[in-house]
């Protein structure tokens, strides 16, 4: 891959959509990982306002802190960016003490409503400034595996990174100088509350998922651990096909109308 030129292409291809689409500039969520810094790093370089948010619901201290971090080497570096923090955990609380007593233990129900709390809060800010969201995912989760949450961190207005494998990823986050703690960190969606990776949820490494995205061969000649894998990624890829493809339209017939 052509780093250098890789990073050029999306910075001016997000000035364009910008200056097409009449907005001001960009709003994101700041998580602590790797590819809300690799994206806000894009998006910082074309000069145009950049508003970073920061959006804790009982987070973990070291995904925070990693945020924060993130976010000071950016104002540090470049002068277009700006940061606010809502901590959306009362929100959510608040969310749940309205549930009936017999719904708020659907976990992952209650995950997602993170995300989308979260998707309401940028869109607020977005609208606030005459900006667009910026979507976080890489091929793997957007287009492999359908690893985000539908009208959640899948609510955005454009995707920089979502052709760009997550090892391609990490490729350029190092080219960008982003910080250590966040290049080494394991990639998590933090939505659980506690120190539950990507690779917890999912059963497999992002590395094992994208050889099973590329995979074209005999499965017969597979180990027990690929063909462990490409189970794996298969079973989320069906799964998950009503997140990655346009919203289903039932067509009324011209005699019946």
């Amino acid at each position: 891959m052509k780093t250098t030129a890789v990073i050029t292409h999306i910075s001016n291809w997000l000035t364009d959509y910008a200056k097409s689409s009449l907005s001001k500039g960009f709003v994101i969520g700041i998580s602590g990982g790797i590819d809300s810094a690799v994206t806000s790093t894009l998006v910082a370089k074309t000069g145009l306002p950049l508003i970073c948010v920061e959006m804790p619901i009982h987070q973990q201290k070291e995904q925070v802190e990693r945020g924060k971090e993130h976010i000071n080497w950016l104002k540090k570096n470049f002068q277009n960016v700006s940061s606010t923090e809502l901590n959306l955990t009362t929100v959510y609380d608040g969310f749940i003490s309205q549930l009936p007593n017999n719904e708020n233990t659907h976990e992952l129900a209650l995950v997602n409503t993170r995300a989308r709390l979260r998707m309401t809060t940028l869109y607020y800010f977005a609208q606030a400034n005459n900006s667009l969201v910026l979507g976080t995912g890489n091929k793997v989760e957007d287009f492999g595996i359908g690893f985000f949450t539908k009208y959640g961190d899948g609510g955005v207005d454009v995707s920089p990174i979502a052709d760009l494998l997550k090892s391609e990823v990490y490729i350029l986050g190092k080219e960008l100088g982003i910080i250590n703690n966040i290049l080494i960190a394991p990639p998590t969606d933090g939505l659980w509350g506690n120190d539950k990776t990507d690779e917890d949820q999912i059963g497999a490494t992002y590395p094992e998922l994208e050889w099973a995205m590329q995979f074209d061969g005999d499965k017969n000649t597979l180990n027990i651990r690929k063909r462990e894998v490409l189970k794996i990624y298969t079973q989320l890829n069906r799964a998950n096909q009503h997140k990655m493809n346009a919203i289903p339209v039932c067509i009324i017939p011209k005699n019946l109308k």
